[in-house]
């Protein structure tokens, strides 16, 4: 047998299991016994062992044998995987299920999506030419993990797509999880062997998944179910979202077979209790269920909140909740001074947790609630959910109760507590000179999404302020490896690395150094959309109230927060300082009135720019006053596309929006003045 015989033998074996793969877990439907795939396994194993230069990297032998890494490397979602928000009662569905239909403006019942909301690990999936080349964890919706090697020993991710007309390059996202039955499988072989157990499936899931060592999530019974498209190019998309799943079925990915095509609220209503009924019996763990609205031209046009679609909505189901005492009450200190109670509790077992401490969130709602110190109460986490209190059992309420008491000094520093007028959260007046504070604001201000400062975490924060060498954000910029190889398990070249760190970090955006500055209630949104008004850090200082309320989603109480904290001497104190050791962003020329020309324009991308990234064109655009959206329609002004360009280009030449290519781009931003004659007026 020649070696292209042997090797057409061997893609032939391939071809085979990969058709029974499918049969077997998209289709739930095998055509042969398990007999008799071993038996083509174990026939294709022997030849690739015989001739190991036919192997290739999508070939089903192949999901294990990538060595152990040292870390995960971060990926940037190209689109964003967004979160969802929740409803808990018929009321919020129905109140959801209006919304959409004021937003799309019809009176009809709307055809929703229901699929069971899968408690595990939400992950993206890259194929180019129909091969897995990237899988990454959701991480913060912008940035996740680079989990490839991983996810390729689950057996229910095709290495390979299925099928005819495959799309150049597909983004699908979908749930890894543990199904019951390999859960428990898991624990009791653990239970054999004397090691420690998983606590639930989501967190055997997780675990699984982060294993440095693809070897050991191989062993590991993980599954995956897919659930959308985060991007495509190469083929047209159906034109509704079930449509779509149909798509990603017929190319060999996992779709759940539970997915219904429901009528209005009462259909959502019907299937939720058909779940939630069943939900015991289901192989895998579900904490509730999801709608998304059909109609994708019915989901652009409702569009997106903050990081969530109009949309969709996840619907939870009622949380676990379990009965035990409170022990005492104490008041913890957060980074913005915040008192919070928090309740010591018995220990108690509760949504597969041992629960021995329950927020009480703030005095409003110890008093609504009449917690005191001895009560019974009813306790209730779900998932993720920090446990919290939620009523209390008053038939066994004892005379010796002691109500809880707000302090008149901050626990930490002794300064006075200060509850205003009208507001529910008491605070510590102690600022940036309490330690509570100061730790927190430390830590916030090297976070991943603040200032990004690797090798800074918890821990290392704590033992600089323990050790005195840290009293404020600043101090961090005049650290040196003598004073850092002082502390505990940090010898010189981590000392050095953490230097380079810092130094890597002055060069920012000035939309992270705002939210990096702990300003209440000012995220990662609120701190964009004030860079890109201001443009200037010192336009925001001097900006007044009613100057800050022009700023979207800025209303009258972020504005006060936001004046308040700039009119403070201490913070404009230590934000000198910062600057004096070299925090810097590239901060644009203060524009004129008439220097926004692409004010009110909206940009799509699509395809690889060879000059420069998307998030390179998206912040060029932004800085000219453009808004860029990931969706084309009728108002959008002009399609940028690169190499590869996906349906968005079809979209658009169907529409008659403009078109750009990439020397037509760089010619827009040299001269932005010319976008009158774009499309989308």
């Amino acid at each position: 047998m020649t070696e292209q015989d042997i090797a057409a033998q061997a893609e032939a074996l391939r071809r085979q299991i990969e058709y029974h793969n499918y049969r077997y877990y998209v289709l739930d439907d095998p055509e042969i016994p398990d007999a008799e795939y071993d038996r083509l396994m174990r026939e294709l194993q022997a030849l690739e062992q015989a001739h190991p230069e036919i192997i290739t990297p999508t070939s089903p032998t192949q999901r294990v044998g990538a060595k152990p890494r040292e870390g995960f490397r971060e990926v940037r979602h190209e689109v964003p995987m967004l979160s969802l928000n929740n409803c808990f009662s018929e009321d919020e569905l129905r109140a959801f299920d209006r919304r959409v239909r004021e937003g799309l403006k019809v009176d009809e019942a709307i055809e929703y999506v229901a699929e069971p909301k899968l408690d595990g690990l939400a992950v993206s999936l890259i194929y180019e030419q129909g091969e897995l080349v990237l899988a990454a964890t959701r991480g913060d919706g912008y940035t996740g993990e680079d989990v490839t090697a991983n996810v390729r020993t689950i057996e229910s991710v095709p290495l390979r797509l299925f099928g005819d007309h495959l799309p150049a390059r597909l983004d699908v996202r979908g749930e890894v999880y543990m199904p019951v039955a390999g859960f428990r499988a898991l624990n009791e072989a653990a239970r054999k062997k004397g090691e420690k157990e998983f606590v639930n499936p989501r967190n055997a899931a997780a675990g699984s998944l982060r294993q440095l060592d693809p070897a050991i999530t191989a062993t590991r019974p993980l599954a995956m179910y897919c659930y959308a498209i985060g991007q495509v190019e190469g083929v047209a998309l159906a034109e509704t979202h079930h449509g779509q799943l149909m798509q990603l079925r017929d190319w060999g990915l996992r779709v759940s077979s539970e997915i219904e095509r429901v009528k209005g609220v009462e259909g959502c209503l019907q299937y939720y209790q058909r779940m939630g009924e069943r939900r015991a019996s289901l192989p895998f763990e579900i904490d509730g269920v999801v709608y998304k609205v059909n109609r994708i031209d019915w989901q652009e046009t409702l569009g997106y909140v903050s990081r969530a679609p109009r949309w969709a909505i996840a619907h939870k189901f009622p949380a676990q909740e379990e009965m035990t005492r409170v022990l005492d009450v104490e008041f913890q200190v957060g980074r913005t001074g915040a008192l919070t109670p928090v309740a010591r509790l018995e220990p108690v077992f509760v949504g597969g947790v041992t629960v021995s401490n329950a927020t009480l969130h703030n005095m409003d709602e110890v008093e609504r609630k009449d917690i005191r110190i001895g009560d019974y109460v009813i306790v209730r986490r779900a998932g993720d959910v920090i446990p919290e209190v939620v009523s209390v059992v008053l038939s066994k309420r004892a005379a010796d109760v002691r109500k809880v008491e707000l302090p008149t000094h901050c626990p930490v520093c002794g300064s006075a507590v200060i509850r205003l007028e009208g507001e529910a959260v008491a605070r510590c007046s102690g600022g940036l000179y309490c330690p509570a504070q100061r730790r927190e604001s430390i830590k916030h201000f090297a976070s991943r999404k603040a200032m990004d400062i690797e090798g800074l975490g918890d821990k290392l924060v704590e033992q600089l302020i323990d050790n005195g060498l840290v009293e404020h954000v600043d101090d961090l910029y005049r650290l040196t490896v003598e004073q850092l190889v002082t502390l505990e398990r940090m010898g010189e070249k981590s000392a050095k690395n953490l230097l380079d760190a810092l130094e890597k970090s002055k060069h920012t955006t000035l939309a992270r150094f705002i939210y990096a500055l702990g300003i209440r209630e000012v995220g990662e949104a609120t701190a964009r959309a004030l860079a890109a008004h201001f443009r200037s850090l010192d336009k925001l200082r001097e900006a007044s109230e009613e100057d800050l309320q022009q700023v979207p989603d800025v209303g009258p109480v972020v504005a006060g927060h936001i004046h308040t904290f700039f009119r403070q001497p201490h913070n404009l104190e230590v934000i000198d300082h910062l600057i004096e050791t070299g925090v810097h962003w590239d901060e644009p020329e203060a524009p004129q009135a008439e220097a926004l020309p692409l004010q009110d324009k909206t940009f799509v991308l699509t395809g690889a720019l060879q000059n420069m990234t998307r998030d390179e064109a998206a912040e060029a655009l932004a800085a000219l006053g453009a808004r860029v959206t990931s969706s084309v329609s009728k108002k959008t002004s002009a399609v940028i596309v690169g190499d590869k360009p996906g349906s968005k280009l079809t979209k658009a030449e169907k529409l008659g929006v403009t078109v750009l290519d990439e020397a037509a781009f760089r010619e827009l931003l040299e001269n932005p003045e010319n976008a009158a004659s774009l499309s989308g007026e």
